[in-house]
């Protein structure tokens, strides 16, 4: 590990020490008066923002912890996997994000409390037979609070059947965790966009060069780590933007999985953005209506595949490794790409091991 890593590192660690330290504070203060806990019947009942239209689904269901995504319209060759509800809301408030179309547009975070969490997932632990990626990251943002979530992929270490998948916009400083033990049931997972990007729709996350740095540390210690290109802007300039990005998140490590994928407006997300007054310039992007809302047109769509495919594939990275989210069967089968209908290669079955 280089010197500028190690100190990254080193910060991080730090970071996660006083994160941990006014966590033991709040405890002895009573927690009640500075975390929002939401009762396991309340977090059962949350409709899912991208819910559009139920799958025959056989077996158990889940509990209002652990909840099986199975609501996929039919033109989507998405199929189901396992949510992991174990908080609701974003800090990071992005203009574009689909958490807005649901709860009347509330986006504070609210947890489970910690004991209901994990007996849920015990629960969940007991009836899934088959290997199943757990994705934190559906309804919030997976490392927003690093000591309860901490807890949590804990537990996943205590058996090898199950993995949890974390999802985030957050940097160095929301990894302590993470850097303080290797853990071999986790996959770490990192949204990111360009600067173009992200400056203008979102302005509270982590830059993406500080999420980049948090997804190499992480992949320096042996993590299973995956990158996120979604959604994607075709922004003025977007090919330089987004080649840069890559050969940026190259040069700092080897993602063991890329997911791609452009915007999504689904009505609810756009009407609840208007009213809360952020930027919402990036439905002018919008030409087509799908199963899974409005999106680019298809040939806008195919463009920024084939443009992203061509440039990872000069970088020597296999295309069995990249997946399209939310995409319709007939994208996939215009890329040229093999897939199961009803299947979803992101976070389930079938992308559990790479």
């Amino acid at each position: 590990m280089s010197n500028e890593k190690q100190k990254h590192r080193q910060a991080a660690l730090k970071a996660w020490e006083t994160i941990r330290r006014k966590h033991r504070e709040q405890r002895t203060k009573g927690v009640e008066k500075l975390t929002r806990w939401m009762s396991l019947d309340a977090m059962g009942k949350i409709s899912h923002p991208e819910i559009i239209r139920p799958m025959d689904a056989e077996g158990w269901q889940g509990n209002g912890v652990v909840k099986l995504f199975n609501k996929t319209p039919e033109d989507i060759a998405c199929g189901p996997f396992w949510e992991l509800r174990w908080a609701y809301g974003c800090p990071l408030n992005c203009s574009y994000c689909y958490l807005r179309g649901t709860m009347r547009g509330r986006m504070k975070p609210s947890y489970v409390r910690i004991e209901e969490t994990i007996r849920c997932i015990k629960e969940a632990f007991e009836h899934i037979q088959e290997p199943q990626i757990f994705n934190s990251g559906e309804l919030c943002d997976s490392l927003m609070n690093p000591p309860l979530m901490a807890e949590i992929v804990d537990l996943f270490e205590t058996q090898t059947k199950h993995k949890i998948y974390l999802l985030s916009k957050f940097g160095t400083r929301n990894i302590g965790f993470l850097l303080e033990k290797p853990r071999k049931q986790t996959i770490c997972g990192w949204s990111i966009n360009p600067d173009v990007v992200a400056r203008k729709w979102e302005s509270v996350a982590a830059k993406p060069s500080d999420r980049i740095e948090a997804a190499s540390l992480v992949w320096d210690e042996g993590y299973d780590t995956r990158i996120r290109l979604d959604p994607i802007f075709p922004v003025p300039g977007w090919r330089e933007h987004y080649g840069e990005l890559i050969d940026q998140i190259f040069s700092m490590l080897l993602p063991n999985r890329i997911i791609l994928g452009t915007p999504r407006g689904l009505w609810k997300t756009i009407n609840y953005a208007k009213k809360t007054g952020v930027d919402i310039s990036w439905i002018k992007f919008f030409q087509e209506d799908t199963g899974w809302g409005k999106k680019l047109s298809f040939e806008s769509r195919k463009e920024i595949y084939f443009f992203i495919f061509n440039k990872l594939e000069s970088l020597g990275y296999p295309l069995h490794k990249m997946s399209i989210c939310k995409e319709t069967t007939q994208m996939w089968e215009a890329l040229g790409l093999n897939y199961i209908s009803k299947t979803c290669n992101c976070y389930g079955k079938k992308a559990y091991d790479y």
